[in-house]
């Protein structure tokens, strides 16, 4: 069983490292929406749904599609606590802080643990470890996702059953429900663990509970919220492929496991990592099983606490190993995280032009990266899947060069052309962006 912190010094240094995590992480997150590196998806996405529920309407994103409903896509009903701090700013750099200030907030209770189990040099090295891990500054660059909520309440609840306090646990992990619908898996894999730790009755209720969240969620609810009337994800678990993307999949392991020398899988706690791991590796998605985005994030706090509670049992070379390894993986990883270079300062001035003959209210079809920089004032659709024939926005907006994503440059020269021809007029055209008013 773990003990409280003894002195007061190991109490404010998860504080003060969370901090410092807050700092660093909503500084680089806004610097790369400022210089135009976050993009439509999904920041722009989530400010749409939080603009929405804001004003009191049905959380709509019509980056996903016109008038699209997003609790049709994932259940993410968490969203709604951030419509009041909108309200106060509504700019998107609200959403990348609140992120920054819920990711670091997960530092406390895994800082906590470290120094309790390792002392106060190694807990923090493991603390700072853990705040520079892969998974949060992926999450981190890349924009904003509603898995920022599941990260502090994952650490709490694995943090609670560490120290058996069975109740507190559960009541942490409860909110993930409104998280995202994959997430009371999670929730499930911590009633297992208390079954494991003998506590039967209470685990197996907590278990089932989770389970069930699950299903009713993907197969009622998604379904019914949804334009389409499916879940939007069925797809990419059709055709399971657990043998494909190895590479992929071991890189993921690595940066879980590697960094405190697979101390983690010593512990029992390692089973909250099943969830999410077993349907990202089964899945036939190739972007769910490498080690990018945000989707090791959540399995960040578990990896460090499992790490943490098998130290407990390892000798002194093992630990300073395994706490130097943390730290070391960290800066490696903040070395490999840099995102390339960001536009000149002249191609930042000619996009901040183009972007302000674009009034406030108007119907815009944006490219991803100009995108979040309209979403706060106007209504904003995905160029190149719109204009398509049932939309007619006032203005289509895209940088240049353009990418081919999601659809091939030659599909989106056409369509431009197509555009020109038969009701837009080029306002400015030039080597940094093309922007079109309809006629």
């Amino acid at each position: 069983m773990l003990a409280a912190p003894p002195a007061l010094s190991r109490t404010r240094i998860p504080l003060a490292l969370a901090s410092l995590g807050f700092a660093v992480y909503a500084i680089w997150s806004v610097c790369l929406h400022r210089v135009y590196l976050a993009t439509g998806y999904d920041l722009g996405i989530f400010e749409q749904a939080v603009r929405s529920y804001t004003h009191g309407r049905w959380p709509v994103a019509d980056l996903k599609g016109p008038g699209f409903p997003l609790l049709g896509d994932h259940f993410h009903p968490v969203l709604l606590v951030l419509a009041p701090l909108y309200a106060l700013h509504p700019a998107p750099e609200t959403l990348l802080i609140a992120q920054a200030a819920l990711l670091a907030l997960s530092a406390v209770p895994v800082t906590r643990c470290a120094l309790s189990t390792l002392g106060t040099k190694r807990g923090t090295l493991a603390g700072a470890g853990y705040l520079f891990s892969s998974g949060l500054l992926n999450a981190v660059t890349f924009d904003f996702h509603e898995i920022c909520f599941a990260v502090p309440l994952v650490a709490f609840s694995a943090e609670r059953l560490l120290r058996r306090e069975w109740g507190a646990a559960v009541a942490c992990a409860a909110p993930l429900v409104l998280v995202k619908e994959d997430l009371p898996l999670t929730l499930a894999a911590v009633g297992a663990y208390v079954v494991w730790q003998g506590q039967r009755r209470w685990g197996w209720a907590v278990a089932v509970a989770g389970m069930a969240t699950t299903v009713v969620l993907v197969v009622i609810v998604l379904p019914a919220l949804n334009p389409a009337g499916h879940y939007a994800f069925a797809g990419r678990a059709a055709a399971l492929q657990p043998l494909d993307g190895l590479g992929m999949k071991s890189a993921t392991l690595a940066l879980l496991f590697v960094p405190t020398a697979f101390a983690g899988l010593r512990s029992p706690l390692s089973i909250l990592l099943v969830p999410t791991l077993a349907w990202r590796f089964l899945s036939s998605y190739p972007n769910y099983w490498g080690p990018g985005y945000h989707y090791n994030a959540v399995l960040m706090p578990i990896a460090f606490l499992a790490a943490v509670d098998g130290l407990r049992r390892a000798s002194g070379r093992i630990r300073s190993l395994s706490t130097a390894g943390a730290a070391l993986t960290s800066l490696a990883v903040i070395a490999a995280l840099l995102p390339g270079p960001p536009p000149a300062p002249s191609e930042r001035a000619a996009l901040q032009a183009a972007l302000a003959r674009i009034p406030d209210g108007a119907t815009v079809a944006a490219g991803s990266r100009l995108a979040p920089h309209l979403t706060r004032r106007c209504r904003v659709l995905f160029f190149p899947e719109q204009p398509d024939g049932t939309t007619e926005p006032d203005w289509v907006i895209t940088s240049k060069p353009l990418v081919g994503w999601p659809s091939p440059v030659p599909a989106q020269q056409r369509l431009l052309a197509d555009l020109v021809e038969h009701g837009y007029t080029p306002v400015i055209d030039n080597g940094t962006v093309l922007l079109l008013r309809r006629r």
